[in-house]
């Protein structure tokens, strides 16, 4: 008994692929009679004809891989596709660096830790990328006060 042509009409209708039409297989002989849409409806309304569920993907493993991304795993050569630049940009972290030394700076300055003279010496040699870090500029001015 081919169904083909009622399985297209019944999928058309329910808005589903051809795949996913079942028929009710103790209603196959009644189903294989109807010729129309209209008949192909009247058996969707009995529940003759329905659509299966859709399959979905299962995300527990996206789940679990962002999870251990998160630990920072996950992150060795093999897995890197982008230039070191690229993954973490070498400007950002510039500017990041010499916002805080010069934040530092104004601190140091307004509680009477550096001079003027000290603070336009510092300042333009945290320009010239002196300084990896406030705890070295920190240090640099100990030992600056220190001689």
């Amino acid at each position: 008994m081919n169904l083909n042509s009622q399985k297209r009409m019944a999928a058309e209708l329910l808005d589903v692929g051809v795949n996913r039409v079942k028929i009710n297989p103790e209603a196959v002989d009644d189903v294989s009679t109807a010729i129309t849409r209209d008949d192909i409806r009247f058996y969707i309304n009995n529940k003759l004809i329905t659509a299966e569920q859709e399959k979905g993907i299962s995300k527990s493993r996206l789940k679990h891989k962002n999870t251990q991304k998160k630990k920072g795993k996950r992150k060795g050569y093999g897995h890197r596709r982008g230039t070191r630049n690229a993954r973490n940009n070498t400007k950002r972290e510039w500017i990041r660096k010499i916002r805080a030394l010069r934040d530092e700076l104004r601190k140091l300055k307004a509680e009477g830790g550096i001079t003027r003279p000290e603070y336009r010496k510092l300042y333009s040699q945290a320009k010239g990328n002196l300084f990896h870090s406030r705890r070295h500029l920190r240090e640099h001015i100990e030992r600056m006060h220190r001689k």
